[in-house]
């Protein structure tokens, strides 16, 4: 109970934050609606609960609209095509693997050959997608390249519940809340979206040595 009045607290502050820059910057309504789902499914993925699927979809959809106005081709087919049938996939796996009376996921650990093979795979068609995003006339193709390659991994790292999706988004987050802060500066209203990539950013450091507590004390009880 103590935890989950923290947590409700942490969110309402970064609510709050939040609701506070978009009327200060008169952001899109688009962002911040996308910036409110999108960080609540990000922390209640952390927590290990299915239900931060049922966000991530409505969060990506606004994301979506935001992609497409700003020309984000990599992005947009992202969200679209790939991130919400994940997200409706993931939620049904995730509630296949819950602890013993708890809402909470049981977390896993990528072996060494499946971390080496997820790498290899993934730089190579990162370089693909930078490749093809050049000839789609990109605002960004290198950093929307690797985000959109990223993500892919990330996502399917988050479906089965392995600890180094947080590595991946480590990136991916870092990377989109510059890309974002790029087309902020060049004058459009999404402030709210930068500030989302941030508090993703922050919340992916903090998530993964959260689960490898949780990890290591299943090698190392004691």
């Amino acid at each position: 109970m103590k935890n989950m009045k923290q947590s409700f607290k942490i969110l309402s502050l970064i609510y709050l934050i939040l609701i506070v820059c978009a009327v200060i910057f008169k952001d899109s309504p688009a962002a911040v609606i996308s910036a409110l789902f999108g960080i609540t499914y990000t922390f209640l993925a952390g927590k290990g609960n299915p239900v931060c699927y049922l966000f991530g979809v409505t969060g990506s959809g606004f994301y979506s609209y935001l992609a497409f106005h700003n020309a984000l081709w990599g992005n947009l087919v992202l969200y679209l095509g790939y991130y919400v049938p994940m997200q409706i996939l993931g939620f049904f796996r995730w509630k296949k693997h819950l602890k013993d009376g708890e809402n909470e996921i049981i977390k896993i650990s990528l072996s060494a050959k499946e971390r080496f093979l997820t790498f290899i795979i993934t730089v190579f068609f990162t370089l693909i997608a930078i490749y093809l995003l050049y000839f789609l006339h990109d605002k960004n193709p290198i950093i929307d390249g690797i985000t959109t390659v990223f993500s892919i991994t990330g996502m399917y790292l988050t479906v089965r519940r392995a600890i180094e999706q947080w590595q991946v988004w480590m990136v991916v987050n870092g990377l989109s809340a510059i890309m974002w802060a790029i087309i902020a500066f060049s004058g459009e209203k999404v402030y709210s979206t930068v500030i989302m990539w941030t508090v993703y950013f922050i919340l992916a450091i903090y998530f993964y040595f959260e689960w490898k507590k949780e990890v290591d004390s299943y090698f190392f009880p004691f």
